[in-house]
């Protein structure tokens, strides 16, 4: 299949497919348009976001039969092949023979690097490793002063993940104040969370620059541009004395309120009406994952307000309601909140 074709193809499944580079096109037109089409004759479409318990399942399962089928003995010399030089040759040809990217994202309708950078980070030893350490934290500054942001490489002598490595330097790297945010603070984050998305905007779009340059007022963004994942990083180093999750979780407060208008959603017979409509709403979906939930479609059902508001509503409710949440499913702490808290609300109502 041509590139033009393949990416027309594509855009059926992936309709930011016009935004991906040509080389991942090809790639995908390869390892993903077949078993696209596939999924869609059975009527499944192609996901994406959190991966289930299913699918995580399923991709270990994948791991384990292809680990079998080659020989190879261990799921590390699999996903993270450099970090063993000498059998580097073989596993490569074993993988090609056998398949591997057909192999390791059967029975899941996500396109293969998805699957890919899942399997590396459910099967990666330096994942979950605790806390840093005073020394791996002094250890991880020199480092950066060496290499700078090389985190492949720094993640290999930390034996720490990249991602892993990365944010907690992001973390330590200044001095992070924890107090009340200043009115200057929040003015840099709101001129920051502008500035990326106006360059998303442009670049996507690069005739939206004269009309943006029309106006002094604040930019009007579309809802859906205000919940795509932002650098926080890049944010974080705008506003310069937070530290990036406190700018995440400062966004998303102000996003809620400007959205809902100033509506106090968080307490009295508001608060109780949203924790009764959110129970209602997640037990009439059937979910059996968070990932599977339309979130924006509750949002709009108890206000208008952002995913990150209801997210973190349902995290509260769970923590608050429901006896050892960690060992249950996602559907089994729905039934109980539906069950057992729902009435509770209903009445205190």
């Amino acid at each position: 299949v041509d590139l033009d074709t393949a990416r027309q193809e594509l855009e059926e499944f992936i309709p930011h497919v016009k935004n991906i580079s040509d080389s991942s096109v090809r790639k995908m037109a390869g390892r993903d348009l077949m078993r696209f089409k596939e999924f869609k004759k059975q009527g499944i479409a192609v996901k994406f976001g959190r991966f289930t318990q299913k699918e995580n399942k399923q991709i270990r399962k994948n791991v384990e039969e292809f680990l079998e089928l080659t020989g190879i003995d261990s799921a590390e010399k699999l996903l993270f092949t450099s970090r063993y030089p000498k059998d580097k040759y073989i596993i490569h040809r074993l993988k090609t023979e056998h398949q591997f990217w057909e192999k390791i994202s059967e029975g899941i309708p996500r396109p293969w690097r998805l699957i890919y950078y899942r399997a590396r980070k459910m099967f990666d030893p330096n994942n979950y490793k605790g806390r840093y350490t005073a020394e791996e934290k002094e250890q991880l500054k020199k480092y950066q002063a060496l290499y700078g942001n090389d985190w492949k490489k720094i993640s290999e002598l930390m034996s720490r993940s990249n991602l892993s490595v990365a944010m907690k330097f992001s973390e330590i790297k200044s001095a992070i104040n924890y107090g009340p945010w200043t009115e200057e603070e929040t003015q840099k984050l709101m001129s920051a969370v502008k500035d990326v998305i106006r360059r998303k905007l442009i670049t996507e779009d690069p005739s939206s620059l004269s009309s943006l340059e029309q106006s002094d007022r604040d930019l009007w963004i579309d809802r859906e541009q205000l919940y795509q994942p932002l650098p926080w990083t890049e944010i974080e180093t705008k506003v310069g004395s937070r530290y990036w999750r406190q700018c995440k979780q400062k966004w998303n407060s102000i996003l809620t309120r400007k959205l809902t208008r100033g509506q106090k959603l968080y307490r009295g017979t508001n608060g109780l009406r949203t924790k009764i409509t959110l129970i209602k709403r997640l037990y009439e979906t059937k979910a059996e994952d968070a990932s599977d939930v339309n979130w924006d479609e509750i949002s709009n059902a108890i206000g208008d307000v952002p995913r990150a508001y209801v997210q973190t509503k349902f995290y509260r409710l769970k923590v608050s309601f429901v006896p050892l949440w960690k060992r249950r499913t996602f559907s089994e702490i729905i039934d109980y909140l539906y069950e057992k808290t729902l009435p509770d609300l209903e009445e205190k109502l």
